[in-house]
């Protein structure tokens, strides 16, 4: 197996020019460094990463925590870090919280200890104890997807990335009141999330814009299930005058909405219009074609990796929070005999 001292020899560089092209520690000139790559791929030469991590402090290595990775939304995601890390030479350790605070903090406790540079993670409806995991820590740190808030006026600690929640919402909400629905009701995400809350906020907006008033009976939690999703829906159905309309915040509880109203031999748009949170690549194949806000999945997670590499460059620089436009997926469920297959992002319109 050909050693560091090889390359040295084939490149005609010294072993610590090789180490500071391969660590990066200290500027190279252009074409020294080509020789030295050259070499390294001419004799198949495998750097030792344990023995880079204990010169350097670090590990080349980014610890991912979020949950429900089945989900076609987190998978999206997953690809989009993985993508990201690999680009700039990182691996990837990945951990399920099983969106459980107590699970949660043991997750990202042990990604930490196995010296992991910096970590990414989507944090559950009770961060309290992660976040002072972190802190305590001191462990760089990107939020996505989820964004937890300061307490008081404190300025942000972490760097976070996710996509806007109450326009989007909005938007379907008005969707439909333009067609003439009066009683659209929402199956809301999981309690204490802040996309939950979001998708609340803008419901409410879109009410508001279409000058209904606001009804909380027409809000459920589906606690971001699909069995939740089915149970909400179920009592959507039972109220005294149901909805005509429904917004369901995520791809699962779609599924679960979609059970529901089939259980009760109730049909896509005639008897329910439905639009919902989260595209997903077999939208187009139901009967009818769903009606969605598609969230950029890939690119949430490549800026993740983004804001995190540069908070290793930069420790002490300002944390920042990145939202990311949405896009309106216009299909048929929601009662329009058709329509363009997408429009412009949700920046348009109402903004909550």
């Amino acid at each position: 197996m050909p050693t560091m001292a090889d390359v040295a020899r084939s490149a005609g560089v010294s072993v610590a020019t090789v180490s500071h092209v391969l660590n990066e520690t200290r500027p190279v000139l252009p074409h020294t460094r080509q020789a030295v790559l050259d070499a390294i791929d001419e004799l198949g030469y495998t750097p030792n990463t344990l023995a880079r991590s204990l010169v350097t402090s670090r590990t080349r290595s980014i610890g991912l925590a979020v949950s429900a990775i089945s989900n076609p939304y987190f998978t999206e995601i997953l690809q989009g870090v993985e993508a990201g890390a690999l680009e700039h030479g990182y691996g990837l350790l990945l951990a399920d919280p099983h969106d459980d605070p107590v699970h949660e903090r043991k997750v990202v406790q042990l990604l930490h200890e196995r010296r992991v540079d910096g970590m990414i993670v989507a944090p559950s409806a009770d961060p309290h104890e992660l976040v002072s995991y972190l802190r305590r820590h001191d462990v760089p740190t990107v939020f996505l997807d989820r964004a937890v808030d300061s307490p008081g006026d404190d300025p942000p600690r972490f760097d976070q990335v996710c996509a806007d929640s109450a326009t989007p919402t909005a938007e379907l909400v008005t969707h439909l009141a333009g067609l003439g629905h009066r009683r659209i009701a929402l199956v809301a995400g999981r309690p204490g999330l802040s996309t939950t809350r979001e998708r609340i906020h803008g419901y409410r907006y879109g009410l508001a814009a279409a000058g209904f008033p606001y009804d909380e009976r027409l809000v459920v939690h589906g606690d971001s299930e699909s069995a939740g999703g089915q149970r909400a829906t179920a009592t959507l159905l039972s109220l005294p005058v149901p909805p005509t309309a429904l917004v369901t915040a995520n791809n699962v509880m779609t599924l679960g909405a979609l059970r529901a109203l089939g259980e009760r031999g109730l049909s896509v748009p005639d008897d329910m219009a439905l639009c919902c949170f989260d595209d997903f690549d077999w939208a187009d194949l139901f009967t009818p074609r769903l009606t969605a806000v598609a969230q950029p999945g890939r690119e949430i997670g490549a800026q993740a990796v983004r804001l995190l590499l540069e908070r290793l460059a930069v420790p002490d620089r300002p944390a920042r929070t990145v939202r990311l436009a949405c896009t309106f997926v216009h299909r048929t469920s929601c009662g329009c005999p058709g329509g363009p297959e997408r429009s412009a992002e949700s920046e348009r319109g109402i903004v909550p």
